[in-house]
């Protein structure tokens, strides 16, 4: 079904969520998160909780999950002069020597620095990093070089020395006393590889004794790797979404992911992603017409009119208005499913965004 012309309009992707319906905690337990369960073919709409998933993964299926770790990218120290800063990671640093690495960062303080400018974070015992600005490239971004002890395991002192970031959306009065359950429950529970600034909010819900279930029914599980960047926060300016450049990010599908969405649509199985990263992660995979081995940036933009490859069904949470997320999900569903199932969800009182309950998006043919 070719998109309406309305399906390209921003404000086409605006609702109202009011605020306490925003999550500042996750779920007590990661599975009885509630699910929101639409049957793309009919527009039916089913509520249950994360753990009924299960009933609608059938045998022959896949999941297929991002296993991104977000790192500490929060880093809160002071400058040569004294003055405090904070510096927050866009990226996991890419070594260039023992002890050395660069990165790009946002730094907040009362006056910018500039190149030749430095910032020293340190836990008052020993253990420090040094940040000298390398770069100013511009759209408030800054290169950093990093330096540490050559002796001593950079992501093992981010651990100690950073913070996990959290969305602009999560405001709390215990932030920093939270630190320890975020350092948990903002990571899935197949987290693997540092580099996300943000967690793939979607696999949040999913714990070991549900991804066990889903093994023994005979669901085949695989994964990928796409690093969640600063800009999936990145607002869509302009009234139209065609006129939108979408950030990039690393992603990695390596051979056994392929595999098992090859198998998968051999057999007659639906894939089922996870998340909104792990879809454009294997449609990127798939951009010649045949899924295959990728590695690389990914700046894969989908809106209404995209023709899947691989996705059949989506596991996701409900996201933000007018945003490229929301855009993705309506190319899957249709936006007027979409914003059907935003508004069942808001009189429901679902609760919304990365901490927020699932939604699962699904056709049986």
């Amino acid at each position: 079904m070719p998109p309406n012309p309305d399906d390209f309009l921003l404000s086409s992707y605006r609702y109202h969520l009011p605020a306490a319906q925003i999550a500042q905690h996750p779920a007590r337990k990661r599975d009885q998160a509630r699910l929101l369960m639409l049957n793309a073919e009919n527009g039916q709409i089913g509520h249950g909780h994360f753990a009924d998933i299960i009933g609608l993964i059938d045998k022959n299926d896949a999941v297929i999950m991002n296993d991104t770790r977000v790192f500490p990218a929060r880093l809160h120290g002071h400058k040569s002069s004294g003055g405090k800063a904070e510096v927050f990671l866009l990226e996991f640093p890419r070594r260039i020597a023992p002890g050395e690495a660069l990165a790009l960062a946002l730094v907040k303080s009362s006056k910018r620095p500039k190149p030749g400018g430095e910032i020293f974070i340190s836990d008052g015992f020993g253990d420090s990093l040094r940040c000298l600005v390398e770069e100013d490239v511009g759209d408030g971004k800054l290169l950093l070089r990093l330096s540490w002890p050559a002796n001593e395991d950079l992501p093992a002192l981010l651990e100690h020395l950073g913070q996990i970031p959290l969305p602009p959306y999560i405001s709390r009065d215990e932030r920093p006393a939270a630190q320890s359950q975020d350092r948990e429950r903002y990571q899935t529970v197949y987290a693997d590889k540092p580099g996300a600034v943000a967690a793939p909010t979607a696999g949040l819900h999913f714990t070991p004794e549900l991804l066990a279930a889903l093994e023994e029914k005979g669901v085949r599980l695989a994964r990928l790797t796409l690093h969640v960047g600063y800009g999936t926060f990145a607002p869509v300016r302009g009234g139209n979404i065609l006129d939108h450049a979408i950030h990039s990010e690393y992603i990695e599908v390596p051979a056994d992911c392929v595999a098992v969405a090859r198998d998968t649509k051999r057999l007659g199985g639906k894939v089922w992603a996870v998340g909104t990263t792990t879809t454009r992660a294997l449609e990127f995979a798939a951009r010649s017409g045949k899924l295959e081995p990728t590695s690389g940036w990914c700046d894969l933009y989908i809106y209404p009119g995209f023709q899947f490859q691989v996705v059949d069904n989506l596991i996701t949470n409900f996201h933000l208005p007018e945003t490229s997320l929301m855009f993705l999900v309506a190319a899957l569903c249709g936006r007027e499913q979409l914003l059907a199932c935003y508004e069942t969800a808001i009189r429901e009182g679902y609760r919304f965004y990365s901490y927020g309950d699932a939604m699962a998006v699904y056709r049986r043919v």
